[in-house]
């Protein structure tokens, strides 16, 4: 194993620590991936879903956006829309 990737293993967090660091609980960051509003960064091999940075901040853009009103289905869809329209401009 490279320094690199033991080095990217250390910033991954276990979801229990993802949802405490995004102000959410463990059951909701639980609900926002079985509906598919995020995928964890990694999966290791005993089944444990690890969280870099970007998907901590990702839940508290979702944690935000439905505070606000938005419903989760509507935050789902928007980022799908966002995925789809992403990749529509790399034509």
């Amino acid at each position: 194993m490279n320094g690199e990737t033991m080095t990217q293993k250390s910033k991954l967090t276990p979801i229990g620590t993802a949802a405490k660091k995004a102000g959410i609980s463990r059951q909701s960051l639980q609900y926002y991936l079985m509906v598919g509003l995020l995928e964890p960064t990694e999966v290791t091999s005993t089944g444990r879903r690890l969280f870099d940075e970007k998907s901590i901040e990702r839940i508290k853009l979702i944690k935000k956006l439905n505070d606000s009103g938005y419903p989760l289905r509507a935050i789902r869809e928007l980022f799908l829309e966002g995925r789809a329209s992403l990749k529509g401009s790399k034509k």
